[in-house]
């Protein structure tokens, strides 16, 4: 594999989506923004999968590339999204560079009043929500340990469905306006990075606690006191 960049810059994030659109859309793959979702949820979830089992899903049908040089082309421009979205995840709300933020399509002018139609968001959730699939049982452990992850699934899956269910899954959910889905986006970056800190949190290994050995009871206590150990500190 090529070396891939830290970030990628505006060509190179302009010749990913063509490509995404060309070889992996019309095969169920993903889009621009499907995949940074995607990548999102591979770089905050509770454990690691590997380029080689998380990149089939971004094509849907694997592409024939048209040559190996090509096809190394493509995987460093992946990985520079991967590497994007792992920088990114390291950052809140307040301090997120520019040059890290979601990948995702908004009007030229999204404070002006949209069409509660326009679903903007719902590609990124969607791609979130595929690669949450790939760890679904490590995920499920966190969702029923952590109310406020469960939280913000419930925000993504507003995102993805378009719809806020109430205390009936039966009924009727009542519809996402494009203003409530500014909000959910906007806090993207905070969501991500509360998630990143379970993850590590969770991948650190743990120090077991050592307990020293107990003197025997007939042993000199190890306080140096010139003791029996059941003499001094052994003294019930």
């Amino acid at each position: 594999m090529k070396a891939a960049p830290n970030y990628l810059d505006d060509d190179q994030i302009e010749r990913l989506a063509e490509l995404l659109e060309q070889r992996a859309v019309p095969f169920k793959g993903f889009n621009l923004e499907a995949l940074d979702g995607y990548l999102s949820a591979l770089a905050v979830g509770p454990e690691t999968i590997p380029f080689e089992q998380w990149q089939g899903a971004v094509w849907g049908t694997p592409p024939r590339w048209k040559d190996e040089e090509e096809r190394l082309q493509v995987e460093a421009l992946l990985m520079g999204h991967w590497n994007m979205v792992s920088q990114r995840v390291r950052h809140g709300d307040d301090d997120l560079p520019d040059h890290l933020a979601p990948l995702l399509w908004l009007p030229e002018n999204p404070e002006e009043e949209q069409d509660d139609e326009l679903d903007v968001g719902r590609d990124w959730a969607f791609g979130f929500f595929r690669a949450v699939e790939l760890s679904e049982m490590k995920w499920d452990q966190w969702l029923d340990e952590h109310d406020w992850v469960d939280e913000i699934f419930l925000r993504f899956d507003r995102l993805a469905s378009g719809e806020i269910v109430g205390e009936d899954p039966e009924a009727p959910g009542e519809p996402v306006s494009y203003r409530e889905r500014l909000e959910i986006i906007a806090s993207l970056p905070g969501m991500l990075a509360d998630l990143h800190h379970l993850r590590i949190d969770a991948l650190t290994p743990r120090e077991p606690i050592r307990r020293e050995a107990t003197p025997d009871r007939n042993e000199p206590c190890p306080c140096g006191s010139g003791k029996k150990y059941k003499k001094c500190c052994g003294a019930a």
